[in-house]
């Protein structure tokens, strides 16, 4: 089962106000391992970059010039995330700009059914509990130190990690197997050989025998009903 852990970075919070995408990050997941394959891109805005998200990112404006449009790079990246899960930490958000990308660059949307959220996942899991990138970083003791600032491989990369913790670790199936009912157990077979039935019938002689014991007890109980 392949999946892609995936996060943007972006000039601010609304595509339909004029933000746009500044850094793309996405790791590939195979049976719940990473594999070591990603797609990383920088991407050039075509704008302004405000002082509030440059403090989240620390990407300028001038860096980012130097670098690719999302158009240049958009069939790069869906062919990468191909038709498969994407795994997103407050996915409505990221969704909502590779989608305003897409369109801006004439291509089809993603589907919101591709998405699969990490946060109610959290929420569901630890209800009352902080559901961020960092505090999930801290519960399941994932160093997240070098993260100085927010960056799109980077914070997939955590996400990764804090993912597959959340569905049970690198091995999932594990906490299921106790619930399924245990294999039936096939009894062997065993033949047995037929014998008749042991006639039970006193013959004759034995009762010529029993009699003559019978009469040398005194009193015996079998002669009572005799006397």
């Amino acid at each position: 089962m392949r999946e892609i852990v995936l996060d943007t970075e972006t000039t601010g919070f609304d595509p339909l106000s004029g933000h746009r995408v500044v850094e793309i990050g996405c790791v590939e997941l195979f049976n719940h391992l990473p594999t070591g394959q990603i797609f990383h891109k920088y991407l050039n805005p075509e704008r302004d970059m405000p002082e509030e998200a440059f403090r989240v990112h620390g990407l300028s404006a001038s860096f980012l010039a130097n670098h690719p449009l999302f158009s240049a790079v958009a069939v790069e990246f869906l062919t990468f995330i191909g038709d498969d899960p994407l795994i997103i930490h407050n996915a409505e958000f990221d969704m909502k700009f590779l989608n305003a990308e897409l369109v801006r660059a004439g291509l089809t949307p993603l589907p919101m059914k591709r998405a699969i959220d990490t946060v109610p996942i959290a929420r569901k899991k630890y209800p009352g509990a902080q559901a961020s990138l960092d505090a999930l970083c801290r519960r399941f003791e994932i160093d997240n130190t070098h993260r100085t600032h927010h960056g799109a491989l980077l914070d997939a990369e955590l996400l990764a990690e804090v993912y597959l913790q959340l569905i049970g670790g690198r091995q999932p199936g594990l906490a299921l197997a106790a619930d399924k009912t245990p294999a039936q157990v096939v009894a062997a077979k065993i033949e047995r050989l037929r014998r008749d039935p042991r006639p039970h019938a006193a013959t004759a002689e034995e009762l010529e025998a029993h009699a003559a014991f019978v009469g040398k007890i005194k009193k015996a109980i079998w002669l009572k009903d005799e006397g």
